[in-house]
């Protein structure tokens, strides 16, 4: 795999290096570890490591649409791993959360108050696997460009400048309101604006 499967290799090896000392230090039952990434997936971004020619049929982007920098799928679902010895049941969930929950979740792990008006929400029992309840909204970003998350519905507001960036990856760029329904069309090849005008507007406004 390269370069960049050496770096993935490292990332993995310094993972167990923690767990390894957390359990050296009698601690690991009592830590909650939490693993995610800040983006999507990017294959060609400026760096010399052969991503491309190595990719050996792999899909870094899960059949998702885009990737780093993008306002589709591939560049706003990452990676997010919650791990605690004893504590979580292990599932795969597919509620929909942010890396800013973590902060008034963990806020109620250890008793803190949390500001009312803070931008975090308490999903503690989604992290423990005791719950399937995530958001039912929220905003996206990439690049400084702002999309809607409602429910099933995927809200991509219009933006001027190219399809694709120097990496190749779709950046969400349409010259009007697109909406997309990710349950049924996560890899989002069908735009529905055009029939669903009333949700069209309620997610506008």
């Amino acid at each position: 795999m390269g370069v960049r499967g050496d770096a993935i290799m490292e990332a993995d090896w310094c993972v167990g290096e923690i767990l390894a000392h957390l359990k050296k230090e009698g601690v690991l039952d009592n830590t909650l570890v939490i693993f995610s990434s800040d983006n999507g997936p990017v294959l060609d971004d400026g760096y010399n490591d052969e991503a491309r020619q190595l990719l050996n049929g792999d899909d870094p982007n899960g059949g998702f649409r885009g990737g780093k920098y993008s306002l589709f799928e591939a560049g706003t679902r990452v990676p997010f791993f919650v791990y605690w010895k004893g504590h979580i049941k292990h599932e795969v969930s597919d509620a929909t959360v942010n890396q800013l929950d973590i902060v008034a979740s963990i806020g109620k792990l250890v008793g803190a108050d949390i500001p009312q008006r803070l931008d975090s929400k308490d999903f503690l029992n989604t992290f423990m696997g005791k719950s399937k309840k995530g958001r039912k909204s929220m905003i996206m970003e990439a690049n400084q460009r702002l999309a809607l998350r409602s429910g099933d519905y995927d809200l991509i507001p219009p933006y001027e400048g190219p399809k694709t960036n120097e990496t190749g990856n779709e950046l969400g760029n349409f010259p009007q309101f697109t909406l997309f329904n990710i349950k049924k069309d996560p890899d989002q090849k069908n735009q529905i604006q055009n029939k669903n005008p009333k949700i069209l507007k309620q997610l506008e406004e």
